[in-house]
């Protein structure tokens, strides 16, 4: 007889993890269907949790150098690369099977495996151990996230050629290592593997990096880009690679501003973006429907063309972030649960690049104002005047928030600095409760903190802030 179940969760990331054990506790009979043994997906095992593990070690070395400045000396660090394959493997294999335990203590089915839609009520699912299942059900959630991009010119048959899977195994610490795109991704590893000794190049084909955030943010991370790579080259296409000197270099051909002609490196990291999994074998037979970007089609409450299936996380759209996907499977659950006028409408989604400084920005930014035509008023308050930041000795940071220019309600708020990913949640919080900059004002942040130039920001606005100067707001 076939398996059967109320819901169907496809994939078991952050959003389809949390959906599952969401229903499950709200008393639903639950089904998990993915090819690992635990919870957890790309973000836990080949993404941001093992991404920000390798991150963490290279702060670490970065505030050890920085010490100099303070007068404190420290030996240039060894790198024993097992023992930080181990530290990072830890950290997945602690949160992985914490997940693992939690599913079960929800009583919760994981067929791991992988699924195929005979029809909108059937799923036939391949095990990994080769034997075939069949699973009827209610309700079905598809979770399937996303996969890096790739790049034709650059799809040659290459160890040294990596993703961003490859690069977070940390097969050695090459000499030389290309990394192509100028994201979060790029950025974020292009890190590691600078201040684990590599000489990094960035190319980014765009004028600026990180494209899309506010350029007053990403000119402070740019600084220091430059400052641990070997070369940064903007306006720069990639144009075709191809292996020499016995397969232990590639050759990489470029044409731009940047850089023209071809220079060889020890590995290349492509991080070009990510592109959703929405090639669910069987899905054209069911009325899902896939956008001519890859995205499956749903509605405010994330339920497809299909009644009785939703779609969360990466494969539903933009923005590719974890946090979205898990608010996400809680509101399809509730649609699911019957509650009447479920919708997935967040007044702002925050971002976080986890480089060194860190750049977080939520709700509306300067770019998408000036885009839009929106007249705004832009407060900003420089970390040099940041008590909190000058006895860390980091003052190139700033803290800015999008203010309705009469209202005075906080549209949007952007950070750079050390820690602005811990202090955007405040900001996201704001605009979520229709906040004005007055009750940012008036909010007492505690001294001495960097949380305090968010409550400084405002002041900025009514031409106030005690350690800034501005004429005063009329």
């Amino acid at each position: 007889m076939p398996n059967s179940t109320q819901l169907v969760v496809i994939g078991a990331g952050p959003g389809g993890y949390a959906a599952a054990f969401y229903a499950a506790d709200r008393g639903m009979k639950v089904t998990l269907v993915d090819p690992e043994k635990n919870p957890g997906g790309v973000c836990v095992y080949r993404g941001c949790i093992p991404s920000k593990a390798l991150l963490h070690v290279a702060g670490v070395i970065n505030e050890a150098a920085h010490a100099g400045e303070f007068g404190v000396e420290f030996q240039k660090p060894t790198i024993d690369l097992d023992k930080l394959r181990a530290f990072k493997n830890k950290v997945v294999g602690q949160l992985t099977s914490g997940a693992g335990q939690i599913r079960n203590l929800r009583k919760i089915q994981h067929l791991q495996g992988t699924a195929a839609f005979r029809d909108a009520r059937t799923l036939d699912v391949t095990l990994v151990d080769g034997s075939k299942d069949t699973l009827t059900f209610e309700h079905c959630i598809i979770a399937t996230g996303s996969r890096p991009s790739t790049i034709p010119g650059l799809s040659i048959d290459s160890p040294r050629l990596m993703d961003s899977t490859g690069a977070l195994d940390l097969p050695d610490i090459p000499g030389s290592l290309l990394v192509v795109g100028g994201g979060y991704i790029g950025l974020e590893l292009g890190t590691v593997y600078a201040t684990l000794g590599t000489r990094v190049t960035v190319v980014e084909m765009t004028d600026g990096l990180l494209p899309g955030a506010d350029r007053d943010l990403v000119s402070i991370l740019a600084k220091r880009i430059e400052s641990i790579c070997e070369a940064v080259w903007l306006n720069t296409k990639v144009k075709e690679a191809k292996e020499a000197n016995g397969g232990k270099e590639i050759v990489v051909s470029f044409e731009g501003e940047g850089k023209s002609g071809e220079q060889a490196f020890d590995r290349v990291l492509v991080s070009v973006g990510r592109r959703p999994n929405s090639n669910v074998p069987g899905l054209e037979r069911t009325r899902v429907q896939v956008d001519t970007r890859g995205f499956i089609a749903v509605d405010e409450s994330r339920r497809t063309g299909e009644p009785n299936i939703y779609a969360i996380g990466d494969v539903a759209g933009e923005p590719m972030l974890a946090h979205k996907a898990s608010h996400e499977g809680r509101s399809a659950v509730d649609a699911i649960a019957g509650d009447r006028h479920v919708v997935f409408e967040p007044a702002a989604i925050p971002a976080v690049v986890f480089t060194d400084p860190e750049i977080a920005w939520a709700g509306l930014t300067e770019t998408e104002a000036q885009k839009q035509g929106r007249k705004v008023t832009i407060a900003k308050f420089p970390w040099g005047a940041s008590g909190r930041a000058i006895t860390l000795g980091r003052t190139d940071g700033v803290t800015k928030l999008i203010i309705h220019p009469e209202s005075g309600r906080v549209l949007g708020v952007g950070i750079c600095g050390p820690g602005a990913g811990e202090l955007i949640a405040e900001g996201v919080l704001a605009i979520e409760m229709g906040a004005t900059a007055e009750d940012m004002a008036m909010t007492i942040h505690p001294h001495p903190t960097l949380s305090e130039t968010v409550m400084e920001s405002a002041e900025v606005f009514f031409g106030t802030a005690t350690h800034v100067y501005r004429p005063r707001r009329q």
